[in-house]
């Protein structure tokens, strides 16, 4: 063999081994991002339970304070306020000084305010103790928003979206068993409030520890990850730049676009059907499908665990059928159509039947195909990329949580005024209206020109 052939045959050698090398690396790619992301799964269930551990301890706390209706109605309404009013300020803050920081301060401040709760020496006290629960824990979803844009693939945003915002139903299902074991573990609604507050400082310190806003930051994060992650920011950034990005940080220009508002009446129209049943659904079993307090925990374990499942599965599958060559509008609009329409089919059945299990079943399947608009946590990234998903994420959130502390209110004021749920679940099917209005309208394929 001549030499000229030898070294041929040598380079072929070296580049087949630096292809199997590079293939090996891609196999051997660190995982770290889905770790962060269950952790955040886990931190939004806290959150959830935290925020609902009031309506669990609420007949023991009215009693030993001596609330009137009124009084427990504004203690209820002080979280969303704030929460609400938090939003748009707190995103900001994140794309100025990094999820990272943000988050942790959340969870230690959210904590700490929990366990004063437990402190609370009657109703202004409490009153205060809630503001401060809404204040606290305002940075959590916007900072997860952002931190989807930061650590996930472009391909995986969807299931990054969906187990961050599926702590929702899993907080919402597990909080009242937790909350009511605890009360009854301790003898007092006080200790089990602090505890939880405690519980919700440490997740502070296990954030902080873990969560990094760069993922080159992260001790575990091999080149591999990292080099996947950053391939999928510079497709983005080129893209970007195509369509005329200019990358600057603002939220006033994005008010021009319709997609921005379709991402804000979306999640509107969600929250107005999630926190209406959040609220309002153990009432209506109790009072129009007379269950008891026992039958109430399951079946609220039973309707919201199904949405935590769909959760999953439904990011699953937008981000398996984007990764086979589907468009974002096709998949997104597709997936979040049927969610719509099985919605309001499902809700407007609700009113119709008189069969309780029935009813359960109904309202499980609704849960189920509702918390697949937990895909919406993808658009803040999609809409403003890395530098304004926080402020988008906020923004986002403050239109939700307009409907956080309105149907609560109106819900009352219907089942007051009519003595029945049917004109409340029809007030649900039109805010799934809405949604589904919102989710057809929005166009997910590219990044506002801002």
């Amino acid at each position: 063999m001549s030499l000229q052939n030898t070294e041929t045959a040598a380079h072929a050698v070296e580049g087949t081994a630096e292809e199997k090398a590079g293939k090996d690396s891609v196999q051997r790619r660190t995982s770290v991002r889905w770790r962060l992301f269950v952790l955040l799964l886990i931190l939004v269930a806290v959150n959830y339970i935290d925020r609902g551990s009031i309506s669990v301890a609420l007949p023991i706390i009215q009693k030993e304070f001596n609330l009137a209706p009124e009084l427990v109605g504004l203690l209820l309404s002080a979280f969303f306020w704030t929460y609400a009013l938090m939003q748009i300020p707190v995103g900001l803050l994140i794309d100025k000084f990094g999820p990272r920081k943000v988050v942790t301060a959340s969870c230690i401040g959210w904590g700490a305010a929990t366990a004063a709760s437990g402190l609370a020496g009657g109703f202004l006290s409490m009153f205060i103790a809630r503001l401060g629960i809404g204040v606290a824990e305002a940075g959590v979803m916007p900072a997860g928003g952002k931190l989807n844009a930061i650590w996930m693939h472009k391909k995986e945003r969807g299931r990054g979206a969906t187990i961050l915002d599926a702590g929702a139903p899993l907080g919402a299902g597990l909080g009242g068993i937790l909350i009511t074991w605890l009360i009854a573990s301790t003898g007092s609604w006080r200790y089990s409030f602090i505890i939880a507050g405690a519980a919700t400082v440490f997740m502070g310190l296990a954030v902080w520890w873990y969560v990094r806003d760069n993922p080159r930051n992260h001790k575990a994060v091999n080149d591999a990850e990292a080099e996947y992650i950053e391939a999928s920011h510079a497709e983005e950034d080129a893209e970007a730049t195509k369509d005329g990005v200019k990358g600057k940080r603002a939220l006033l220009p994005y008010l021009k676009f319709r997609s921005f508002w379709a991402m804000c009446f979306g999640w509107l129209g969600f929250n107005g059907v999630f926190y209406g049943l959040l609220t309002w659904g153990p009432l209506y079993l109790a009072q129009a499908k007379h269950f008891n307090l026992n039958t109430i925990g399951w079946s609220t374990f039973v309707i919201f665990g199904a949405g935590f499942v769909g959760e999953i599965l439904g990011g699953t599958i937008a981000d398996k059928w984007r990764a086979a060559g589907a468009s974002a509008n096709l998949v997104m609009r597709t997936l979040l159509g049927i969610s719509s329409v099985v919605v309001v089919g499902g809700l407007v059945g609700v009113t119709v039947v008189a069969d309780p299990i029935t009813a359960v079943v109904l309202l499980s399947v609704v849960l189920f195909f509702l918390r697949w608009v937990g895909l919406f946590w993808s658009i803040p990234a999609i809409l403003g990329g890395r530098t304004n998903a926080g402020v988008l994420g906020g923004a986002m959130n403050f239109s939700g949580n307009i409907a956080g502390f309105v149907t609560p209110i109106v819900v009352g004021l219907i089942v007051g005024a009519t003595g029945s749920y049917t004109w409340a679940l029809l007030y649900f099917v039109g805010s799934a209206i809405i949604m589904g209005v919102s989710v057809l309208t929005l166009n997910y394929n590219k990044r506002l020109p801002v």
